[in-house]
């Protein structure tokens, strides 16, 4: 288990670097997968970002995918 505060400002920088057009959505998804446990409330925030990336790993990706992407790397960062 990482700290909470690398996880916070990790996924802060992914989810802008990705908004930007500055990552890839697969690095993104490789990023998410690769997350460990963490404690409540952000650890069932990394679980539903976990299971959204790997059930929505098929391409093309669509915009409200990308949105819905967007959306659960911001729930990591939330307070």
């Amino acid at each position: 288990m990482k700290s909470i505060n690398d996880l916070v400002a990790s996924a802060k920088t992914v989810c802008d670097r990705y908004r930007a057009g500055r990552m890839e959505r697969e690095t993104v998804r490789e990023w998410v997968l690769g997350l460990g446990a963490y404690p409540s409330p952000h650890g069932e925030r990394v679980r539903e970002a976990m299971e959204w990336f790997r059930l929505q790993n098929r391409e093309p990706v669509s915009e409200e995918i990308v949105r819905v992407d967007i959306d659960r790397l911001q729930a990591i960062s939330a307070p």
